[in-house]
């Protein structure tokens, strides 16, 4: 019993003595593809009932209850503004539209995330479906799936609900 006691100090004491970069570089990512170097995200507890009051009814039943909107309906799907989407939840910034795609689904498409650490990926066997849910890494709000049949250079199609994410215009410079 010494012994692990000990072994466990060393572990924590080494990483301790690390750089917070150093720590980070040696886990493996949590998304497809590397990391891009940001911070990661810190949980953003809430309660059910301050997140019913924070969201609208259809955010709260897809970022909460893991819902879906349907097809070609959301506000986003055809949304061709240059800018940034945030998590509806928390206003983490999630994907740019430098990445987003038609993919023909009837959701919002992206290829990459703006920040890889800014999502998490969850095993989802519901719906009689083996698929992989994307949350977001702050809120842990439901966003959607990731599907392996997306454009160069990820291969990877992350499909998101409308309703889970927010649009911020990128701001146009001004003339001179």
């Amino acid at each position: 019993m010494r012994l692990r006691v000990t072994l466990s100090a060393l572990v924590a004491a080494t990483l301790l003595l690390l750089p917070a970069g150093e720590v980070a570089s040696q886990r493996k990512p949590s998304a497809p593809g590397a990391t891009k170097g940001k911070k990661m995200s810190r949980e953003l507890p809430k309660t059910d009932e301050e997140w019913r009051k924070a969201l609208a009814p259809e955010q709260y039943r897809v970022l909460r209850l893991k819902g879906t909107e349907r097809a070609f309906t959301g506000k986003y799907w055809d949304h061709h503004a240059d800018g940034s989407y945030t998590c509806a939840g928390c206003g983490q910034t999630l994907f740019r539209s430098t990445e987003k795609f038609d993919s023909g689904c009837g959701w919002p498409s992206f290829f990459d995330t703006a920040d890889n650490t800014a999502v998490k990926f969850h095993e989802d066997n519901s719906l009689g479906m083996r698929r992989t849910e994307v949350t977001c890494a702050r809120c842990g709000g439901h966003l959607g799936h990731i599907f392996d049949d997306g454009p160069n250079p990820t291969g990877k199609r992350y499909c998101i609900n409308s309703a889970s994410i927010d649009f911020a215009a990128k701001e146009k410079a001004p003339r001179r």
